[in-house]
Parts: C-alpha cells; structure tokens; sequence
C-alpha cells in the first residue's frame, strides 16, 4: 500500500469515526429529548404531601408511605411506576393501601422507565429488615418489569399485583391483575393464563395513578377516586388472602 493510499484509508477512517460519534450524539440528544415530556403528578398529589408529612416520607429514589401506628400489619407493598409518569402521582392509591396497615415503597425509576431499574425492589428489602412479608406491584409498563423482576425473585415475595399490565413470563407467584373496561392499551389475550383478574367497569388505564388523562386511553365512565378505591379493596382481600 503506497502512502497515497494510506492517507485516504485514514481519512475514510476518520470520517467514519466522526460519522457514528455524530449518529450517537443523535441518539442520545433524541433520547434525553423524549425523557423530559412525560406525565406530571396532579395538584392533588401535592396537597396529599403537605397534608401527611410524617406519613409520606422521602428516602433517596424512595418515597415510603407509612400506615398509622396501630394499623401496621408489618406487611411492604414495592410499587413500580407506569412509563413516562412522574412516579409520586400514584401516592394518592397507595395512600389508601396505608390506610390498611400496608407499608407501601414508592420506587422513583431513572428516565421514569421502569426499564432501566428492574431490581429496584432488592434496596427496598435492605433498607426495611423488620418487613419480611413483600408484595410486589406496578402499573402499565411498571407492571410488566415487576413481573420481569419476580421471575427469578419470586422467593422474595408473598404475590405479584399488575394494574393495567400482564406478566411477561410464567413465574410460580400469585398474580392478581385489575384493568378498566375502558382501558384499550391493555392486551386481554395475555392475561388469560391470570387465574386472579378484577375488570373494573368504566375505569380506563391511567386512573390507577394522578397524572391526568393519557394519550391513546378510553374514556372512563367512573372517577379517578372510585377507580382507585376498588383496585385498593380488591388488593387487600388479595394480599389477605395470601397471608392465610
């Protein structure tokens, strides 16, 4: 090879590099660009904070919703977020959970996808000991890596709780799944192998959590609040009845 030759060999080289630091840039810029449009916590999550500061408490990417003293069953619920949603808007469901002796662990996942933080349940376990009895829940997307989680950790948890979501694989946990009649996101196909399934009628997929109406859902026909207050009864009997 004459130095001609290796000269434009070098140049081609160069560009090449410069070309796909270039695309990577792209990638990343678009990426980042994505994250930031995502799906806020409603003022109602805010006035719940100020209203139960002692209750609801921030821990790192934690937030910790504590039951009154007398009412603790010493029983956790680990909680991961839907995709693209701030994740204290689901603070007001699990608020109510509190209300009967659950300690719930709000999982705050980097980007918001629950993607990139599927052990988040294992520093949960480490940071709350004298809790040995988990549950482990999540919503939409949340839902779908707490069940991608459970496949190898289902040692660790007393059942697994998908609201608006379906497993991703066929792990040997109790499984009880909640979706609205509404909800059109939802794949019902592959929730036919759940044996425990509630179907809310007129709630849609985003009323499970405080952030407003989502893109692409049906229209409910029922409140948020009364969404949200039938997914909590049917959780409780769910997570009393594996507690027998």
């Amino acid at each position: 090879m004459n130095r001609l030759q290796k000269q434009k060999k070098t140049h081609y080289l160069r560009k090449t590099v410069i070309g796909l630091f270039v695309v990577i840039l792209l990638i990343m810029g678009g990426f980042y660009i994505y994250t930031l449009d995502y799906y806020r916590a409603d003022v109602e999550v805010e006035k719940l904070i100020e209203q139960e500061p002692e209750r609801i408490q921030t821990d790192g990417s934690l937030t910790i919703v504590y039951p009154e003293g007398k009412s603790d069953n010493k029983i956790g619920l680990v909680f991961y977020p839907g995709g693209k949603v701030e994740a204290i808007a689901y603070l007001p469901l699990l608020f109510q959970l509190s209300e009967q002796g659950i300690t719930c662990v709000l999982t705050e996942m980097p980007f918001n996808l629950a993607v990139f933080d599927t052990k988040a349940a294992d520093k949960v376990y480490q940071a709350y000991p004298e809790i040995d009895q988990w549950f482990l829940a999540g919503h939409s997307l949340g839902g779908a890596m707490a069940s991608s989680y459970v496949e190898k950790n289902a040692d660790k948890l007393e059942g697994l709780i998908l609201l608006g979501a379906y497993p991703i694989n066929d792990a040997d946990i109790s499984t009880l799944a909640i979706y609205g009649t509404e909800d059109v996101q939802l794949d019902l196909t592959k929730l036919e192998s759940t044996a425990n399934q509630l179907e809310i009628w007129g709630g849609n997929h985003a009323y499970f959590g405080n952030y407003g109406e989502q893109e692409g859902d049906g229209i409910a026909s029922i409140s948020r609040e009364e969404q949200q207050s039938i997914a909590v009864k049917t959780i409780i009997a769910f997570i009393e009845k594996e507690m027998e």
